[in-house]
């Protein structure tokens, strides 16, 4: 069995390729347009594991090659700063929406099943808890627009091209990988403490809930997709946990001292609060394990070294 994961050296990536073990998959290649330079998510990759790095990026590539004699691909590229994406929406539309109709153009001619990690953010603001059957779908950043749109060009390859495939709308990640970053919520949280930043907060947000995915259980839920072939084309929600604002930085608070917070305008997630569940996929066998207080106390940590004194 081979596996070929695009965007392999991100975030999410870095932690997925050193969770890998001998005898999992017969091959596994990497495919990352290096744009971020994450070269130390190669260092020290699992020994026994038959990896292939190909410093490609997916818009200009000849997928067909690298796609060739692969059995599912796990389609992590993409431009995933929700903020940003408002200063950059046509390089998200490129990457997000037309990298995935590459991907998963060649997933089709080459017979790959693919895993499509789209976001919780497609849900926008809620009044009540939602699950998959929420047909009031409110992005409200170009990066959430351009993963409904794939979404949807995914569920029509589907139905016209056999296209074998698993949605997995991910809650916000949070946790340590080597090629992590720090521009999501609680990761950004931690690190503005740490480093004697005081907290930046979008006005009313406090008490606001959001969705939120322990990184380890990304990684499990996309091993478990794979060992379950768990390719059936439909969505399912990976959340950890619901929590608000002021949860995570009360956590933060109980490990790092003298903790500021400076609120502040944004143009989106003023108003947004919802909370998702998980229990579809619960139900196919998955179990999340993932902590929030843990995963803040493992990023605190990695970063002892730069607090400033007295935190």
């Amino acid at each position: 069995m081979k596996m070929l994961i695009t965007g392999a050296l991100g975030h999410i990536g870095s932690k997925l390729i050193h969770a890998i073990k001998p005898g999992q998959f017969d091959e596994v290649r990497l495919i990352d347009n290096m744009m971020t330079q994450r070269y130390a998510s190669l260092f020290n990759l699992p020994e026994g594991v038959n990896f292939r790095f190909i410093e490609e990026d997916i818009c200009a590539a000849d997928l067909d090659k690298y796609f060739e004699g692969i059995d599912m691909v796990v389609h992590l590229a993409a431009v995933t700063d929700a903020a940003a994406s408002y200063e950059k929406k046509g390089l998200v539309d490129n990457i997000n929406y037309h990298g995935t109709e590459k991907v998963a153009q060649a997933c089709i001619k080459n017979g790959c099943k693919l895993i499509f990690p789209s976001t919780t953010s497609v849900y926008g603001t809620q009044e009540e808890i939602v699950d998959e059957e929420c047909s009031e779908l409110k992005p409200q950043s170009p990066y959430a627009e351009s993963k409904l749109k794939a979404e949807q060009l995914l569920i029509k390859f589907g139905k016209e091209s056999d296209l074998k495939y698993i949605i997995c709308r991910l809650g916000t990640i949070f946790g340590v990988s080597v090629g992590m970053r720090f521009h999501t919520a609680v990761n950004k949280f931690v690190w503005q403490a740490c480093l004697g930043q005081p907290i930046t907060v979008w006005r009313t947000a406090m008490n606001q809930k959001r969705p939120y995915l322990d990184l380890n259980d990304a990684v499990a839920a996309f091993l478990y997709v794979i060992k379950k072939d768990l390719f059936v084309n439909e969505i399912y929600n990976i959340v950890t946990g619901n929590f608000t604002v002021s949860e995570i930085i009360e956590i933060i608070s109980g490990e790092v001292s003298d903790i500021s917070i400076n609120h502040v305008e944004s143009k989106i997630m003023n108003q947004l609060s919802y909370a998702v569940q998980s229990d579809k996929f619960k139900k196919e066998g998955f179990k999340f394990q993932g902590d929030v207080k843990q995963g803040i106390k493992a990023t605190i940590n990695i970063l002892s070294g730069a607090r400033r004194k007295g935190g």
